[in-house]
């Protein structure tokens, strides 16, 4: 709810909108003018999280008030910078458009956010390069065109290119530091992560960590870069390791995954009558977009959508697809594994398995699984910058030298920092639950023909310890001797990129090749990996089966068909 006041400092109207993390957020009139546009108000019909409200119920929060609460942020900190440091110049007006980006920086998300980008339209539209930061921008360019927005065409492409994180697309000066607010490409500590942390993990009944917020207040501009205070350290970290535990437990929840493929599924046998997908590229038709389109299909009775009605049907009945196994794999084994394990190669190793009486698998089983019947999901998770120390990208400074940077080591940090910051997820699904033993037995096995090729043996490397530089008092009349990474080049966070590496002067971290060491240490019981793989000398215990996930060959046979015949009972019942 907004309350309209007068700011008499200003002379304009502002008004307060009450958030349970922030207390009263206010805003000018500007920023007011585009939160009263119906492509803005779209927004309370798009969930923040997806599909994961099927599994937290209070997780029912949306992308309206992320964005209310990021446009928040990105104020607070473009202002405390102005205050704090007027030598820097900031204007009122930059201020305003620093507010604007992080308003509209999730304009542009689809039914079921991230699932919508990520997983919908790849399929519908294959080959397809679309990312809901391009809706973004056709979002925000209708919208000012159709509300006659105050905002002149420098301010438009100055918020555009907040919002991407890019100070190149701007043909006028700008100040570099203001892009790492919404959309930090350096390291990606920004204030859409500090919001989208604190409300989901309120929202899911997890830890308190609203006073992310301090680090607004520790921030400051030093050599064009926005630094922190080294007292505030472990806060950044415990944001990069939040962001961790959140994709882990939270966002990719096994049976969120499931329901998300069961919602693509019925998408897609939606989308040769609804034209869903071409909606992307008209704002007045994608404006309609939001998570009721599934209601939609439910509502109709067209005969044609009949096999998106069932898919739609089982959610409701809690009649799921079913992860038949998982994995954890390294960070730079993913293509390799997303290559070798596919639904076609599980498939064909079920039928060249050779199955024993004991297993009591019937042939016509084995012939009737196809490859529509498995899933094969690959879920990156990491601290924010793949499998690389996010703190190696920021610089904190000391309040002996307030205008001096630098990096943070592992004695500034902790010393039991993890040897990787990224792992992914393998996990495979079964959209048949009689279908559940063979596809286990099929997966296995391709565990097995990895598992079985030459090996070798693998080193081990050690890191080296260094003096703390910060609580050093700096000699007088001179400056204080800083190591230094001297790199202003953005980092693109996406999984096809690779974020810089540090210099010869850079962090105190191992280099990135004891780093590749380290990550081929002992897991579990296991010592090492294939040679033409892993370079190992055994069976590391990624390429292990499962033991907790292990079922008979047959599991699920004819469970399926009982779940049919209660599910008919019950609509006759009704």
């Amino acid at each position: 709810m907004a309350v309209a006041l007068h700011d008499k400092s200003s002379s304009v109207d502002v008004r307060r909108f009450r958030d349970p993390l922030y207390s009263y957020m206010t805003f000018g009139q500007r920023v007011c003018s585009i939160i009263d546009t119906k492509h803005f108000q779209r927004l309370r019909r798009v969930k923040q999280l997806g599909t994961t409200y099927y599994v937290w119920p209070t997780a029912c929060h949306n992308r309206f008030e992320h964005c209310l609460g990021v446009a928040h942020l990105a104020q607070t900190l473009a202002e405390q910078l102005q205050k704090s440091q007027p030598e820097l110049g900031i204007t009122d007006e930059e201020v305003d458009c620093v507010a604007i980006a992080g308003l509209c920086h999730d304009l542009g998300h689809g039914p079921w956010s991230h699932v919508w980008d990520g997983l919908f339209i790849p399929q519908a539209i294959p080959g397809s390069k679309w990312q809901h930061e391009h809706a973004s921008e056709m979002m925000f360019d209708d919208l000012v065109q159709e509300y006659a927005i105050n905002i002149s065409e420098d301010e438009i492409t100055f918020v555009k290119a907040l919002i991407a994180g890019d100070p190149t697309r701007c043909k006028f000066e700008v100040k570099p530091y203001l892009f790492e607010i919404v959309a930090n490409k350096r390291n990606g500590l920004d204030v859409d992560k500090f919001d989208y942390i604190a409300r989901d993990s309120q929202a899911v009944g997890g830890p308190n960590i609203s006073e992310l917020t301090r680090l607004i207040y520790s921030a400051r501009v030093i050599d064009d870069q926005i630094c922190y205070n080294i007292k505030d350290v472990n806060q950044v970290y415990q944001v990069c390791y939040t962001r961790f535990s959140l994709h882990k437990d939270i966002y990719n929840h096994k049976t969120a995954k499931a329901i998300e493929y069961m919602i693509i599924d019925g998408l897609l046998a939606a989308e040769p009558v609804m034209k869903i997908a071409e909606r992307i590229k008209d704002p007045k038709l994608f404006i309609h977009l939001s998570d009721n389109i599934k209601d939609t299909i439910e509502e109709t009775t067209d005969p044609r959508l009949e096999a998106a009605r069932d898919i739609f049907a089982r959610i409701a009945s809690r009649d799921l697809y079913k992860m038949v196994d998982c994995n954890i794999i390294p960070w730079d084994q993913q293509k390799l594994f997303k290559e070798q394990f596919t639904p076609e190669r599980i498939v064909k190793a079920v039928k060249e398995y050779k199955f024993t009486p004991e297993d009591n698998v019937k042939p016509e089983d084995i012939a009737a699984l196809g490859v529509g019947d498995v899933i094969v999901d690959l879920s990156p998770m990491h601290y924010g910058m793949k499998d690389k120390n996010p703190l190696e990208s920021v610089k904190f400074y000391s309040k002996r030298s307030p205008n001096v940077s630098e990096h943070a080591g592992p004695s500034d940090i902790s010393l039991i920092l993890p040897a990787t910051f990224g792992e992914v997820l393998l996990r495979v699904f079964t959209r048949k639950r009689s279908c559940y033993g063979l596809v286990q037995t099929g997966y296995r096995e391709l565990l097995k023909q990895l598992s079985d090729a030459p090996e070798t043996t693998t080193a081990t490397a050690t890191t080296a310890t260094t003096a703390n530089t910060f609580s050093s008092k700096p000699k007088p009349g001179r400056r204080p001797s800083i190591s230094l990474v001297d790199s202003d080049e953005d980092v693109d966070t996406d999984l096809n990129d690779t974020p810089p590496q540090g210099g010869a002067g850079g962090p105190r971290f191992p280099s990135s090749a004891a780093q590749a060491q380290m990550n081929k240490r002992k897991l579990g019981r296991a010592v090492s990996a294939p040679s033409h793989i892993f370079g190992g000398s055994s069976t590391p215990a990624f390429l292990g089966a499962n033991r907790f996930t292990t079922v008979p060959k047959n599991f699920g046979k004819g469970e399926g068909q009982v779940r049919a015949s209660k599910r008919a009972k019950t609509d006759a019942d009704v």
